[in-house]
């Protein structure tokens, strides 16, 4: 087998930032498509390719000569739509190259292409457009006996002495072939690897854009051809091509900011010890893409991926495939599947008794920490009873009335200037909570930004777990890492990727918690996935990852499902996210 290149593997996001200029998309065999020059021309290639046959005194365009359509114009094709594209004023990439791929007789056809370029002055006198002949072309030493705006592709690596020739090349073509069978999935041998690589060095000694023709075709070839420097990326899919090199910076992220790796002692993990505290971690829309692609950025690992205990939870709503978080919250919170966008209610409005009024009545102490306001879907499943997500003052009439004892999440402009909301005392710092004496209290983290990056959700979490602890009761808490579907609904993996650090950063403060005080079971997942995340490619030395979503929305996917502590095979399995209530119930004995 031979060795894949490391250094193909280590592609990084900052190569994109530092290129002046991004690759030109060249659509290959143009006059192949459905709408030929328009469909590249509207994508944004800023090269398109046409094949012509001179038949009399006509040029023609197809692939081969049995497939000549005297209907299919050189000029109808391609002259006529450019001189449009001038007389409507429409946008176009600048330079824009016409590359005729001359299939019959050179010197006729040349001559044939030229006099009927005389008829488009707007064409052959706008800077912006370069004629290109390739394929049968003249002799080298001959390029310069035609018109100024007639330039050449070069297929060959031989030196050049006469800077008049050189100045007709308009660019470098070879067959990549000739160097590697490559078919653009996997990755480059070394071997190949170093000899393309030699080889555009050498094209671009000639100070000449160059073009691989015969390429693979896909996503990954289109990457690995452009962080190479070859100048045309060669495509029949422009659309897709241009889409995906010029979103790749959007979607290409290194990490700089990591969370430690906390191992666990396993000391209770399995056991069949008493469970006495229970902690959930909600990361939100924090499917498996999501948990894989932080773990790789971050050094390969996080203190979640050194758990034993695995499951996956089926998502779907009462009344939809795809869940929103208030249909999931509310399942998790209650054991019972709702409807989208209700909260701690059934479908026919009827209440259900979440988890935290459950507890109250065993003597549980209870908190919900959030990254997200206090009254947002996911941590209003816990405590509240409404119809719709969007009924905010009645969520919060529910918060003050509920059994909680303790809630830290992000503020809003009103909120944040309460002193008390009910019976909740609102401290002013977050460092009050752990030491509290107090029974309910409330602690709102300034602004919407993201916070966990800066450790604060893990500060939260450290300090609630305190506060909880000194009350000598039993506790509930609920831990939800919000901006992780912020993110994927924006699909922003940067964004996913540091509030993931964030919520790992939690998870381990849970961790060390449940080390401490062995009758402590933390169970993490998430509510649902978001972006439809999957990770083509990454550098993992430099923790890079190259995230490619699939929509701004949830999607139907299943979600992992973790614990560890006493009777953490419990929730190993697949099953229906509203069986996590009913489980935790079971490990607690507290059977229905």
């Amino acid at each position: 087998m031979k060795k894949i290149a490391p250094f193909l593997l280590l592609i990084s996001s900052t190569l994109f930032a530092q290129n002046a200029i991004q690759p030109r998309i060249h659509s290959h065999n143009d006059y192949l498509q459905n709408v030929p020059f328009w469909k590249a021309f509207s994508a944004g290639a800023s090269s398109i390719e046409a094949d012509v046959f001179l038949v009399g005194d006509s040029l023609f365009i197809a692939h081969t000569e049995k497939e000549i359509d005297n209907r299919r114009s050189l000029e109808r094709l391609y002259f006529e739509p450019l001189q449009e594209v001038f007389a409507l004023g429409l946008n176009h990439p600048k330079p824009l190259q016409l590359l005729i791929d001359i299939k019959s007789k050179p010197y006729a056809t040349l001559d044939a292409i030229i006099k009927v370029l005389d008829r488009y002055p707007s064409i052959r006198e706008n800077d912006g457009i370069t004629i290109t002949i390739s394929g049968n072309r003249p002799k080298p030493l001959e390029y310069p006996n035609y018109p100024d705006y007639i330039f050449f592709d070069h297929q060959s690596l031989d030196a050049i002495e006469n800077p008049a020739i050189l100045e007709k090349i308009a660019l470098i073509s070879l067959s990549f072939r000739n160097f590697s069978e490559w078919n653009g999935k996997g990755r480059l041998t070394t071997e190949d690897y170093e000899k393309v690589s030699v080889i555009i060095e050498k094209a671009h000694a000639f100070e000449k854009p160059f073009r691989f023709w015969a390429t693979p075709d896909s996503k990954t070839a289109w990457k690995v051809f452009s962080d190479l420097g070859v100048d045309f990326v060669n495509t029949d899919m422009p659309f897709d091509c241009v889409q995906y090199l010029n979103t790749l910076p959007d979607r290409y992220y290194r990490n700089t900011e990591f969370s430690e790796i906390y191992r666990p002692i396993f000391a209770a993990d399995g056991t069949y010890q008493a469970v006495e505290n229970i902690i959930l971690m909600i990361g939100d829309g924090n499917g498996l893409a999501q948990i894989s692609a932080t773990a790789l950025a971050n050094k390969g690992a996080l203190s979640l991926t050194q758990l034993k205990s695995i499951g996956f939870l089926k998502t779907q709503s009462a009344d939809d495939f795809t869940t929103d978080s208030a249909g999931a919250g509310t399942a998790l919170a209650t054991g019972k599947k709702a409807p989208n966008r209700a909260i701690g209610n059934d479908g026919e409005g009827n209440r259900l008794e979440n988890i935290t009024e459950l507890l109250a009545k065993k003597g549980f102490v209870s908190g919900i920490i959030t990254t997200d306001e206090i009254s947002g879907a996911t941590p209003s499943s816990f405590y509240a009873h409404r119809q719709d997500r969007s009924m905010s003052e009645g969520i919060m009439d529910d918060l003050a009335k509920s059994p909680l004892s303790l809630f830290i999440s992000t503020a809003n402009p009103t909120n944040l200037k309460q002193n008390t909301i009910g019976d909740f005392s609102i401290l002013t710092t977050l460092d009050e909570v752990r030491n509290s004496k107090k029974d309910k209290i409330g602690f709102f983290m300034p602004g919407k930004t993201s916070s966990s990056t800066k450790n604060e959700l893990a500060r939260a979490t450290d300090n609630a777990l305190r506060f909880l602890e000194n009350t000598n009761k039993p506790f509930f808490l609920m831990v939800e890492g919000a901006k992780i579907d912020s993110y994927a609904h924006e699909n922003d993996i940067g964004g996913v990727i540091s509030e993931g650090i964030g919520f790992d950063k939690a998870i381990t403060e849970a961790l060390k918690f449940a080390d401490r005080n062995t009758g402590t079971l933390v169970i993490i997942t998430a509510d649902h996935e978001t972006g439809g995340l999957t990770i083509p490619q990454g550098n993992f030395e430099k923790n890079e990852i190259e995230g490619d979503f699939t929509t701004h929305d949830h999607t139907g996917m299943m979600v992992p499902i973790f614990a560890y502590g006493p009777q953490s095979g419990e929730f190993q399995g697949v099953y229906e996210n509203n069986e996590v209530f009913h489980k935790i119930l079971k490990v607690l004995n507290m059977q229905e």
